[in-house]
């Protein structure tokens, strides 16, 4: 059984907190960690927004949400009731000083509280926040701050952002939040290459051929039409997210676990990347963008439909791209990441493809030699797989086949685990920041993607149309086979 480490007292502060992301993700979250009793009652949750609620009103709406994104059979009523008693709402204007001295007064009335600011905003508000805060009195020796990503839309606008927070809090307070480092398997990973010396002496360009990262989804932008025109896919998903897995992937051993160390890795790896030169864009990116097709079994509309435009958009719904990370254990291998909306399923999968081998010993006529695989699965379902080659049971002689050996960490491990916001957010209340961005992370991100950006402003063309259910443009295919590869299509 999984072990629940309770934790301190707190009273978390939600800013944004009548937005999507608090009312489908982190009142569900903190419902599900009371629910475990991780935390005790002396807690608080204190919604703010400028929406003029009380905290009745406020209630109300927690709870429907609660009704709608948790699962009836861990919805019990006597501990919703008491759930939603820690809810306190209060209106506050990230942008004038209207209602912070409220809010302080009520943090106040507990001083040696844990206070974890949850800033669910938009990433511009994350500066204005944090000052008034500061200004108000409302921080306090156990604050911290949590940052949404995206942090920023460029180079620019992250470090100015770093910058505002860094200014009223140490680094050691501030969570820059990537949910994907919350996922059992993801962390899973750190355990793969390092507790186990079959896999670390085997993760050299010697035995790995490439490696893929495809984070696709079935959804299109209509549920977040205004903010992800303003973004696209590569600032959406690729600077954070893929970025993130691909470090976990190519980093050195740390020397600890301590929460520096880990960071320290993960950024040699984000400053080993290989820059795209601007006449080498177009060889190693592929940009797409949906038109109306079919998902799950129904049509669906195109982009410009979903955002309400009849005008030409430049934004990316698809991202393929080939980045190369330059140090001697990965010299030579590509790796290979790919992510879109109104793709045919959602997954979000890493595949670390070894050689194949130099020579066979098995008549050409009698099987299909496949290299191995390790397949390593975020979601739907989190587990892993190897992929080998094995010989059919039976008479007849050796015929091979691929056999997969499959764990699923939920079958086998027989129970649920907390997903990636319940986890990060009492990593939070602890002041742990390992599994977090740290500042200079972020910048080096930025400054990777930074080129690629640049170099589509300055191309007339729009992104590659590609049908909604199916795998992006087919440049992205032509990509990968340019090198003799094919992109890998998931586990069924």
């Amino acid at each position: 059984m999984a072990r629940i480490l309770p934790v301190a007292s707190f009273d978390c502060v939600v800013f944004g907190a009548t937005g999507d992301l608090t009312m489908r993700k982190l009142l569900a979250a903190l419902y599900h960690r009371y629910r475990d009793r991780q935390f005790p009652d002396t807690s608080r949750i204190i919604a703010a927004a400028r929406s003029g609620l009380e905290t009745e009103g406020f209630r109300l709406r927690a709870e429907a949400a609660l009704r709608q994104h948790v699962s009836p059979a861990n919805l019990d009523e006597e501990t919703l009731g008491a759930f939603l008693a820690l809810i306190h709402y209060r209106q506050v204007d990230a942008l004038s000083d209207e209602g912070w001295e409220a809010l302080v007064a009520t943090l106040d009335e507990r001083p040696g509280q844990v206070r974890p600011f949850y800033l669910a905003t938009s990433p511009e508000l994350y500066g204005p926040i944090c000052q008034r805060l500061a200004r108000h009195g409302g921080f306090n020796a156990l604050s911290r701050v949590v940052l949404e990503k995206p942090i920023g839309h460029d180079l620019a606008s992250a470090r100015a952002i770093n910058k505002a927070v860094g200014e009223v809090l140490p680094e050691s307070q501030i969570f820059r939040i990537d949910h994907y480092l919350g996922k059992e398997t993801v962390q899973n990973l750190l355990a793969l290459r390092f507790a186990n010396p079959i896999f670390e002496r085997l993760w050299n360009a010697d035995v790995i051929d490439h490696v893929q990262i495809t984070v696709s989804e079935v959804v299109g932008a209509e549920g977040r039409a205004g903010y992800y025109d303003r973004s696209g896919a590569l600032r959406d998903m690729v600077q954070n997210h893929m970025l993130q897995l691909l470090c976990l992937l190519a980093m050195e051993s740390p020397l600890s676990l301590d929460t520096d160390a880990v960071r320290d890795e993960k950024l040699k790896v984000l400053r080993a990347l290989r820059r795209f030169e601007p006449h080498e864009v177009n060889n190693f990116t592929v940009r797409g963008q949906y038109v109306a097709g079919a998902a799950e079994g129904r049509p669906v509309p195109g982009y410009l439909a979903d955002i309400g435009s009849t005008e030409r958009s430049m934004t990316e719904t698809f991202v393929a791209l080939k980045a190369q990370v330059n140090s001697w254990r990965w010299a030579g291998v590509p790796f290979y990441l790919r992510t879109g909306k109104r793709l045919p399923r959602k997954m979000s999968e890493i595949v670390v493809q070894f050689r194949t081998p130099p020579f066979s010993v098995f008549p050409r006529d009698q099987h299909d030699l496949q290299p191995n695989r390790l397949l390593i699965r975020l979601q739907p379902e989190e587990g892993m797989r190897l992929e080998m080659m094995t010989k059919e049971p039976g008479p007849g002689g050796l015929h091979l086949r691929p056999t997969g050996l499959d764990i699923s960490f939920e079958k086998t491990f027989g129970q649920h685990y907390p997903d990636a916001y319940e986890r990060l957010l009492m990593d939070v209340v602890r002041g742990n920041t390992t599994l977090f961005m740290r500042r200079d992370e972020v910048e080096a991100a930025w400054d990777w993607v930074e080129p690629v950006l640049h170099a589509w402003a300055e191309r007339p063309e729009a992104p590659r149309p590609y049908v909604a259910g199916t795998w992006g443009p087919t440049a992205a295919i032509a990509m990968i086979e340019r090198d003799g590869r094919t992109w890998y299509e998931g586990i069924e």
